[in-house]
């Protein structure tokens, strides 16, 4: 039984939803030293969710490259200090 769950949770982990106030926001999915992001964009507004699973001694480094998977994906700059979150999922303003 639980190996024909294996690919659905699969699939599940592999998907990204924007939280409310990103609803028709645009996408992009960008991978980062080896990571998985998913950057939602509306106007100056940005949501960044991480994939996967992350050990503690690796949540150290996922900001910083949190703000590079929001540059890479919008081709602006993030305000690093309106960035609030945690490691797997961060909102934030951009300067274009």
């Amino acid at each position: 039984m639980f190996p024909r769950l294996l690919p659905a949770l699969a699939l599940l982990c592999a998907c990204a939803s924007p939280s409310p106030q990103f609803f028709n926001a645009s996408r992009q999915d960008v991978l980062i030293d080896g990571r998985s992001f998913t950057v939602f964009r509306k106007d100056t507004r940005v949501q960044v969710i991480r994939h996967g699973y992350a050990r503690s001694a690796e949540r150290p480094d996922i900001p910083a490259q949190m703000l590079r998977a929001v540059a890479q994906a919008t081709g602006c700059t993030p305000i690093e200090t309106s960035f609030q979150g945690d490691s797997g999922e961060r909102r934030g303003r951009i300067r274009c």
